[in-house]
């Protein structure tokens, strides 16, 4: 089983950066496909991005697309989401999810959930 946490959220003005991390533990994130998704209050969780061992990857929400990017970190066995150019829209509480199988888009495709960091982007 692994075990996930996320950390680096925060309240940044709108225009700035973030760089969240998902923490793995128990296994090694290349046994996954991973995912970050977001939940705003009164809304649908979402997929921000997914991405696999393999290089695969895929952003869900249009309007991230430019300004996220997923990266990892090897020796930290670490997920990262780098967040630029940030808008009041994108606050929300992020989760770093993993399941085993290819990259998917559902929520509920997604066996491990972290608890999640909250992002608050200011005007």
């Amino acid at each position: 089983q692994v075990h996930l946490v996320e950390s680096g959220g925060g309240l940044v003005q709108a225009g700035g950066s973030l760089r969240l991390s998902c923490a793995a533990s128990g296994r090694s994130i290349s046994d996954y496909a991973m995912a970050w998704f977001r939940q705003a209050p009164g809304k649908a969780r979402e997929l921000v991005g997914a991405w696999n061992w393999a290089g695969n990857e895929l952003y869900g929400v249009d309007s991230v697309r430019g300004r996220f990017t997923i990266s990892r970190d090897n020796a930290e066995n670490t997920l990262i989401l780098h967040m630029n150019f940030l808008k009041p829209e994108d606050t929300a509480v992020y989760h770093c999810a993993a399941r085993r199988g290819p990259l998917a888009t559902a929520p509920g495709d997604y066996t491990h959930w972290g608890q999640g960091t909250q992002v608050t982007v200011s005007t």
